[in-house]
């Protein structure tokens, strides 16, 4: 594990061989993407890529949820600064396509809430768990910006335009049940069986051809390169978004908790 030992925010473990978990945030915690954690969430795909100790890989939140979202400090120093906002446009690119063109096998697994840079890897993952008490949130729109992320890229060939339309435009939580359901996610466990759950099927993969299954998730993952202009597009609008007016407002509604109040005419 000493490959892994630079790591800060995320916790590292090696559960059974060839059995990779990636824990996010602290018990009694949610897990908040800081500047230091949004790096290492777009730079640990290409140590796993490489690691050959490691089929599958498990990512989960270990507090209070799976992801919280954004720090709202680097969320303003993105709307006051051009090159944190630029830094933060290459990772929020490499956290997409590293995990899509990573070569292991990714579950996830998600309970409680579940936002911003953690989500795009909950739902890109290869096979995604919710548990019932999940609450998956897209929360880009409330924030004043386009939803960029994964959203282009995933929603649409996860859920179909009309359910990712609805959700992504009104910010709507989609709960564990719901979201496999509409096909937002691959199953959906109480919370208790969440992570068992997770650990069985990481460890029926690993047994598995490791050249059979990483050709197949390979082949597979074309349908979303084929994505990867509108991905482009989208994630450009949202970094275009926090040089607005629209996100200031809707980081003061945020710190202030109450309902944003944006310019009709900013569009």
């Amino acid at each position: 594990m000493e490959r892994y030992s630079q790591y800060q925010t995320i916790k590292l473990t090696r559960s059974e061989p060839g059995i990779l978990e990636i824990g996010m945030g602290e018990e009694g915690k949610l897990a908040v993407a800081d500047a230091t954690g949004h790096r290492e969430l777009a730079d640990v795909w290409r140590e796993i890529d490489a690691d050959p100790q490691t089929s599958v890989v498990i990512v989960r939140g270990v507090g209070k949820g799976f992801s919280g979202g954004g720090d709202l400090e680097l969320v303003e120093a993105m709307a006051n600064d051009f090159e944190t906002r630029a830094r933060v446009w290459r990772e929020a690119r490499d956290i997409v396509y590293n995990v899509i063109n990573c070569s292991k096998i990714i579950v996830s697994a998600m309970h409680g809430p579940a936002v911003g840079a953690g989500l795009v890897i909950g739902l890109l993952a290869d096979i995604s768990i919710a548990a019932k008490n999940a609450r998956i949130i897209d929360g880009h729109t409330r924030l004043g910006v386009a939803a960029g992320d994964h959203a282009a890229i995933i929603w649409p060939l996860l859920c179909g335009m009309a359910k990712a339309k609805y959700y992504l435009l009104l910010c709507d939580e989609v709960r564990g049940e719901e979201a496999e359901r509409i096909g937002l996610v691959s199953l959906c466990v109480e919370e208790h069986e969440l992570v068992d759950k997770a650990r069985e099927i990481a460890r029926r993969l690993a047994q598995g051809s490791q050249s059979a299954l990483c050709w197949t998730k390979y082949s597979l993952n074309n349908w979303l390169r084929m994505a990867g202009p509108a991905f482009d597009a989208s994630l450009a609008l949202e970094m275009l978004g926090f040089s607005g007016p629209d996100v200031r407002e809707g980081l003061a509604s945020l710190r202030q908790k109450r309902d944003p109040s944006f310019n009709p005419g900013s569009a």
